[in-house]
């Protein structure tokens, strides 16, 4: 696929010249301030195997992450810019973007020629990534750290959610959107583990956390078969979190781009640095990890 092949739709553009002016204004509600929902929207997605009874020397981590957007943003930009990237490598937009089947060119991910095509596929894919605005919040559990605490009562998701949780509540408290409902949307996985987790994820809520306090978020489980955008994301940006942990030496252009979107101290000034025990905590923590 050339990148100067004049059919292929931009990503981030959207060409007016040939939309003629409405003949009036239709009406459109706003999200004003009486509105009972935040502004932001958070895709939820993990890595890794979160079972303590084995684990697997390859990948010993279990990874979430939120991915936080500001909700007309997502809407206007990152929605359309993944429907036109699908358009322009499949011809329609009935594929669901999933890390692990990209990377091992399985089901609808078999379209590449040659090695050069799949790398333009993974850097335009990065590319939206990198210029889509979103926060990322993520927790990763080192399992075999926690084994040695002899901690195998424990479940790597609903710890690494409470982190999540707060750490997002904090977030909105900077957004001053913290007492209104944000939802949070997460994979079905199967009856048993849905039910689990949203009992985990109520008694967060309800004060069984850090902070404390009563958090306004909903949980919404979404079918696989949904296409959500967010969820696409989210399943994208996991994988790399984890690899920077396990192996951090080695080259992970994925991170490099994901470390400008970590919830971190400083705000706009202060992106891609301060993220450690803020949009990235670590847990158990490194002993060269200062308590938070």
């Amino acid at each position: 696929m050339s990148k100067v092949d004049e059919q292929q739709l931009p990503l981030f553009e959207l060409d007016l010249s040939n939309v003629q002016p409405a003949t009036s204004v239709p009406v459109v509600a706003s999200v004003d301030e009486e509105s009972p929902f935040s502004k932001y929207i958070v895709y939820v997605d993990e890595s890794g195997d979160h079972g303590m009874q084995t684990v697997d020397d390859q990948y010993p981590l279990f990874v979430l992450a939120f991915c936080v957007f500001h909700k007309r943003h997502y809407s206007e930009q990152v929605v359309s810019a993944l429907e036109k990237f699908k358009f322009n490598y499949f011809g329609h937009d009935q594929v669901i973007l999933h890390e692990n089947e990209i990377r091992k060119e399985k089901g609808a991910f078999t379209i590449f020629r040659n090695r050069e095509q799949k790398l333009q596929f993974l850097d335009e894919l990065t590319g939206i990534i990198e210029y889509s605005n979103f926060i990322l919040i993520s927790c990763v559990i080192d399992k075999r750290s926690l084994r040695k605490q002899a901690d195998m009562d424990s479940n790597p998701y609903h710890l690494a959610l409470g982190f999540c949780l707060e750490t997002l509540y904090e977030f909105l408290q900077e957004k001053e959107q913290h007492e209104k409902k944000t939802f949070v949307v997460v994979e079905c996985r199967g009856k048993k583990e849905d039910d689990d987790l949203e009992l985990e994820f109520r008694r967060i809520c309800d004060g069984n956390n850090r902070l404390n306090k009563s958090l306004p978020f909903e949980v919404l489980f979404s079918d696989k078969k949904a296409m959500s955008s967010g969820l696409q994301l989210a399943d994208l940006v996991a994988r790399p979190i984890g690899l920077s942990v396990l192996r951090p030496e080695q080259e992970n252009r994925a991170f490099d781009v994901l470390k400008r979107k970590f919830y971190c101290d400083g705000g706009r000034a202060g992106v891609g640095k301060d993220y450690e025990g803020l949009g990235l905590k670590i847990y158990p923590a490194p002993e060269s990890e200062k308590p938070r």
